[in-house]
């Protein structure tokens, strides 16, 4: 199975000066578009400490200057690998546009605020679930899972405050490194890396721009 894929240029002109400022508007440009299904779908990659990876798909629930923002339980295997080894790299699969932004940084957990200021923005059932599912661990059955879920429900009716778990929470992952991947005819794609200068490289946080061979 093979696509040839006919798209403009990707040009070092043509970027902005900060990641986050050219990430907002691939976003933004993958948002409008009705063949790109959850633009803020991206696939989370982590390791345990020894090197063993594991990935999975989340949403991206935030972004700013800081980073990438995503919200799970913190006793699920990836939040104990991003306890155990905080660090994480993103991918965000636009295929139908072909284009692919691919993020490597450090992670943290966001303060408890933050989090409680998301998850009150959850459906109701959302917030249900996050204290329902024990996520990550063997369970017996899907029918234990949908009891717990019952059992949450008629203790927090519809009108009634979920009060937030405290094994969930956000993290935010500080990039270290933003792709930017743009298909092209012949595999000659564009690859335009941003990585974050050294603080012993001048005043402040600085971005260089680097191309790579597709």
């Amino acid at each position: 199975m093979r696509e040839q894929y006919h798209t403009r240029e990707l040009a070092e002109r043509d970027l902005a000066a900060h990641p986050m400022e050219q990430f907002a508007r691939w976003f933004a440009d993958a948002a409008s578009r009705g063949d790109v299904h959850e633009p803020n779908a991206m696939v989370v990659a982590t390791a345990t400490p020894d090197g063993r990876p594991s990935a999975r798909t989340v949403l991206l629930k935030h972004f700013d200057a800081r980073g990438f923002v995503f919200f799970t339980n913190y006793d699920s295997r990836k939040g104990a690998e991003l306890t155990a080894n905080p660090y994480a790299s993103l991918l965000f699969p636009w295929h139908p546009i072909a284009r692919q932004v691919v993020v490597t940084g450090s992670v943290a957990r966001v303060g408890r605020d933050e989090t409680a200021a998301y998850f009150r923005t959850r459906p109701h059932g959302s917030q249900l679930g996050a204290w329902a599912s024990a996520q990550s661990s063997v369970i017996g059955s899907r029918a234990e899972l949908l009891a717990r879920y019952e059992e949450l429900a008629a203790r927090y009716p519809q009108d009634e405050r979920v009060p937030v778990p405290p094994h969930w929470g956000g993290f935010l992952v500080a990039p270290e490194t933003v792709e930017f991947w743009q298909g092209h005819e012949n595999r000659l794609h564009d690859r335009l890396r941003y990585v974050r200068r050294p603080e012993s490289e001048g005043d402040g946080v600085g971005w260089r721009v680097e191309r790579l061979a597709p």
